[in-house]
């Protein structure tokens, strides 16, 4: 009973693939609790209520607010324009708010959503769950510690698929005002992960192309962004969703001082190359499978890291990897690069 009552409530807006896996997991979280699922589509409520018996379902953000069960947490895994107002509401309730990548389609609004936690004295999460996979925690502690010196190069690879299958006719995906864009929806944490590690960037030029998806989405399928890292070096992001049936691979590749590194597989899972000076790779923790959508898939399911993260951050307030600050910064790359689209 006295767990219970320590447990840190989350109440998740949006139960589609996503919001459901955050679900389930806070379900099962130690020092978690789920008290309220709200999704505005009423089809769910039934499959909802099978897999979570226990727990209010509500038809709208603000009718939880109304009259839902008190939480300590608001997830929010909605469609992409949702994030922030919805973000901002749950603040101004005095929740806490995890918003789902990314945190905004404008670099204002994700902004104002750190500025309202800060003025509301709560916390503001973003889910950056690549950052929990081992071989990325392992290529920022080199990297801060200079065992690659001089950064030369960074490429970047992240070549999906993305077909009928997943734009759903009369479905937010794949529309400029709701989606944002491929870089948005599909890549932001390829993004993050960039910033993470190595900083921001300058410089940018873009070239964008739309390969098959002129019957589906409002914009581009794929794109080669080429930028100067700000601390020193180049880099290129090459992305697109056009491949065919199944994902090809996400990569990173770091070409330095003292030697190259290489993250590859689908989903970062995997340190594919490290030849480095004086150095031996250290046998590194498995990384997570990636999250399985049906017919197709995301990056590596970490979520259970980042659930675990806030949680502790609830009880015992301190600097968290997932920090919605860093989300800002993400959101203003993305739309450094979408301003080139023309």
């Amino acid at each position: 009973m006295a767990e219970s009552l320590a447990a840190v409530r989350f109440a998740v807006c949006g139960v589609g693939h996503i919001g459901r896996r955050h679900a389930a997991l806070v379900a099962r979280q130690t020092g978690a609790q789920l008290v309220a699922l709200i999704d505005i589509d009423p089809a769910l409520s039934a499959s909802i209520a099978a897999e979570f018996p226990d727990v209010p379902f509500f038809a709208s953000l603000d009718a939880y607010l109304a009259v839902g069960p008190a939480a300590d947490v608001l997830t929010i895994a909605t469609p992409n324009h949702l994030h922030a107002p919805q973000a901002l509401a749950g603040l101004q309730h005095g929740l806490h708010v995890v918003v789902e990548k990314p945190l905004a389609l404008h670099a204002v609004d994700a902004q104002a959503v750190v500025d309202a936690a800060t003025r509301v004295g709560r916390l503001a999460f973003g889910v950056m769950q690549n950052r929990y996979s081992p071989p990325a925690r392992w290529l920022k502690q080199i990297y801060e510690e200079g065992r690659l010196g001089q950064i030369y190069l960074v490429q970047i690879n992240c070549f999906w698929n993305r077909d009928a299958r997943y734009y759903q006719p009369s479905s937010w995906r794949g529309t400029q005002a709701q989606d944002g864009g491929t870089l948005f929806t599909q890549f932001s944490h390829f993004v993050d992960l960039l910033y993470w590690v190595f900083g921001d960037i300058t410089n940018i030029a873009a070239r964008f192309h739309d390969f098959n998806h002129q019957t589906l989405t409002e914009f581009e399928d794929s794109g080669l962004v080429t930028f100067d890292l700000v601390r020193g070096g180049a880099g290129t992001l090459q992305y697109s969703t056009a491949v065919w049936d199944q994902n090809l691979e996400s990569s990173l590749t770091v070409v330095a001082e003292h030697g190259s590194v290489r993250l590859g597989g689908q989903y970062l899972d995997q340190v594919a190359a490290c030849h480095l000076r004086n150095y031996e790779l250290p046998p590194l923790p498995p990384t997570n499978p990636a999250n399985h959508y049906g017919t197709y898939q995301g990056s590596a399911a970490n979520h259970v890291q980042v659930i675990d993260d806030i949680v502790q951050a609830v009880k015992h307030p301190a600097d968290v990897v997932t920090n919605a600050s860093d989300g800002v910064k993400v959101v203003e790359i993305i739309e450094r690069i979408y301003q080139l689209r023309g």
